[in-house]
């Protein structure tokens, strides 16, 4: 996948999509397993609009990805040495995990939680554009709420038509959605 990131083609991609996710835009794109949603996790009218596109209950809440574990900071703010450990331990990595909220996740977000579920990435180009945004995205499967989620872009074209930006590479290669676990019980919630 680096070759894939040495064209100036997928430079200006990405440079493209940090634009779009600052002005409050929506953009797809792949990640481990299916074809994400992302938008700026403090904009109420791009976590609106990523909502809406999906028809989700906001109840349920988001997920959040990051390039790094530096980029939660903000997030894991209160946490004691031992849960951190749990965290660094398993990312980057297909593990999404539910860290109770200090106040900073957004309502929409953390949705009727009194938790914000968090994952480091280890796809290059979640990576990628986590870097080129300067921070976390929310990141939601690509589909309409109760549909199979999007496995290639031309099914982000057929779902969402022109409402999102695509930002195109290949999937990276898991078969399932990542895991989600509990971070003060390390139940697992999500296999």
């Amino acid at each position: 996948m680096s070759s894939y990131f040495d064209s100036s083609l997928a430079q200006q991609a990405l440079k493209d999509a940090a634009v779009s996710l600052i002005d409050g835009g929506v953009v797809a794109y792949p990640t481990e397993a299916v074809w994400g949603l992302g938008c700026d996790p403090d904009n109420t009218d791009a976590l609106e609009r990523l909502l809406a596109l999906k028809m989700r209950d906001p109840a349920k809440g988001l997920i959040l990805i990051a390039a790094s574990i530096e980029q939660f900071e903000p997030w894991l703010a209160g946490l004691d040495a031992t849960h951190r450990a749990r965290l660094q331990a398993s990312w980057p990595g297909p593990v999404s995990w539910l860290v109770p909220d200090n106040g900073r996740a957004h309502p929409l977000v953390r949705g009727e939680h009194a938790s914000v579920a968090l994952r480091v990435s280890d796809h290059p180009l979640v990576q990628a554009l986590c870097e080129a945004f300067g921070g976390p995205l929310v990141s939601s499967s690509a589909n309409r709420a109760s549909e199979a989620p999007c496995l290639a872009a031309e099914e982000i074209r057929q779902v969402f038509e022109d409402r999102v930006l695509i930002v195109n590479g290949p999937l990276g290669g898991r078969t399932r959605p990542s895991e989600i676990r509990d971070l003060l019980t390390n139940d697992v919630l999500r296999d």
